[in-house]
């Protein structure tokens, strides 16, 4: 076995196109997590385009490629995995049958630690090493949309299909125009639009606002512009009387689309927009041959509504026997121990959700008062 470490711009056309392959028959071979799109080539590409560090080890045997493990890190061996923090889906791209020694790959890559928070399941070398396993909820399309409908339906006693798509009759009659939706909006200044209301979202919910990072601005953009067969950045977007009512915008392999960065504007809240965007979504997914919409690990009211299913993945660490690993570690661990614990208790989440909503309120206000008596 041969591992060599490249940067992304030195892998070459047949590697991509290997690695793309095996995305494609990952459901043939009985390791459908490796559909992902945050898995594919073209999203670690872009993750390069925009950040430092970032390189792909290409594993071969007999000289032919066994696995791909992209990855990132920084001088001193700290390795993460690409778009740590962003991806909802982590791991090694592999050939049917293979399997690696963890230590080993790290050793390869000159790396200390290597540290995920999306393992995808069926990563067995990398697995031994995480520190929990969380839910990830899924809206399974594989028979279809009618009869993801009709899980929905049986759940709750068709009452939350009903009471969805009630308001979106209301939703039309309240504007005055047509409801429509566009699976695949091509128009950039609508996903302009859908990352300026994600923004007012993150400070009103008191989050850190991804998009105040320049580098996550850029990435959306380059992905909101690569497409392909088996890739592409999708904006789906739900119109009332010609205006953006909700915006989605994910990532779509040949199997899988994800959902990334949903929102909407306020002034339609009432009519529950996202949940009316997230349907019509798995209908047109589901005529495009999607098998699940990933909702992506987290505990939230909508994605339970949505859900019809659950997938596993892990977050932990890789270590070697290093003071740099052992450092990262120590400085990380507890960070995330306190974050899970707050999160998966509901005693512990709410005031804390209810604190940073009053926090995000306060900086709402101070940024209006800014506004308004700038002269």
């Amino acid at each position: 076995m041969d591992i060599t470490v490249y940067r992304p711009g030195e892998l070459t056309a047949a590697d991509r196109a290997a690695w793309t392959a095996w995305q494609s028959k990952a459901h043939l071979h009985g390791t459908p997590e490796l559909a992902n799109p945050f898995l594919a080539p073209e999203f670690t590409l872009a993750v390069g385009a925009c950040r430092r560090g970032v390189r792909i080890a290409v594993v071969r045997e007999d000289g032919e490629p066994a696995a791909f493990f992209p990855f990132q890190r920084t001088a001193t061996g700290v390795g993460r995995a690409v778009g740590l923090g962003l991806s909802d889906c982590q791991g090694l791209v592999h050939r049917p049958g293979f399997t690696w020694d963890a230590r080993e790959l790290l050793r390869a890559c000159g790396l200390a630690v290597w540290e995920f928070d999306h393992l995808a399941g069926g990563q067995a070398a990398f697995e031994a090493h995480a520190s929990g396993s969380f839910p990830s909820p899924v809206m399974d399309l594989e028979e279809g949309y009618e009869a993801y409908l009709g899980l929905l339906r049986a759940r709750s006693g068709g009452k939350f299909v009903r009471s969805t798509f009630a308001k979106e009759r209301r939703l039309q009659r309240a504007t005055g125009g047509e409801v429509r939706f566009v699976y695949d909006e091509r128009d950039p200044a609508v996903l302009r639009t859908l990352m300026e209301w994600k923004s007012a979202q993150y400070r009103r919910t008191g989050r850190s606002d991804r998009f105040a990072h320049p580098w996550i601005t850029r990435l959306v953009h380059r992905l909101f512009h690569t497409r392909s067969e088996s890739f592409a950045g999708v904006l789906s977007v739900l119109y009332a009387d010609g205006k953006p009512a909700a915006a989605h915008f994910g990532l779509r392999s040949e199997r899988v689309l994800t959902c990334w960065f949903p929102a909407y504007d306020p002034q339609y809240g009432r009519f529950s927009p996202g949940l009316l965007l997230h349907l019509h979504m798995a209908e047109a997914a589901a005529a495009d041959g999607i098998a699940y919409l990933d909702l992506g690990r987290g505990q939230k009211q909508y994605k339970d509504s949505l859900k019809t299913r659950e997938i596993s993945v892990s977050e932990g660490w890789v270590t070697r026997r290093h003071p740099v690993a052992l450092g990262h570690r120590a400085h990380r661990a507890p960070v995330r121990a306190l974050r899970n614990t707050v999160v998966t208790r509901p005693e512990l989440f709410a005031p804390a959700d209810r604190l940073l909503k009053r926090i995000g309120q306060i900086r709402s206000r101070s940024q209006v008062t800014d506004t308004t008596t700038k002269t």
